[in-house]
């Protein structure tokens, strides 16, 4: 189900299960060096969601 939200960094995924993601109000990142690096320059740590669908 798509809401009103603006599309997340995920809506440039292959993978089904991110795509049902990619309009959460929540500032996802894929797997991704990027990720990390953001985590560690603010300092907080890395929530990793192995799926629940």
């Amino acid at each position: 189900m798509k809401s009103t939200n603006k599309a997340n960094r995920l809506i440039t995924e292959k993978s089904p299960y991110l795509l049902q993601h990619a309009y959460n109000p929540v500032n996802w990142y894929p797997w991704s060096q990027e990720a990390f690096d953001e985590a560690r320059q603010e300092n907080k740590p890395v929530f990793l969601s192995i799926g629940y669908s």
